[in-house]
């Protein structure tokens, strides 16, 4: 089978967890602390500018209750 590869899109990504953060009108510093992640990496992820690993985006996905999918970006529901 011949699927096309779509690579991780940071932006779309830390748009999502943006998005998603402000839904529960959380700061990022509560949500670090709520999920023992860095304030840094909060940031970083929703500016972009870093990619969190396989274990960060399941505890994320699970705490917003949505799939990886449409974490990531690949599905818009």
């Amino acid at each position: 089978m011949n699927k096309s590869i779509i690579e991780f899109d940071r932006l779309v990504f830390g748009k999502r967890l943006k998005e998603l953060r402000n839904e529960k009108h959380l700061g990022q510093n509560r949500l670090a602390k709520e999920l023992q992640f860095s304030n840094a990496s909060i940031s970083y992820w929703e500016t972009g500018k870093k990619e969190p690993s396989a274990s960060a985006l399941f505890k994320l996905a699970q705490y917003f209750d949505v799939s990886l999918d449409y974490l990531l970006g690949l599905k818009d529901y």
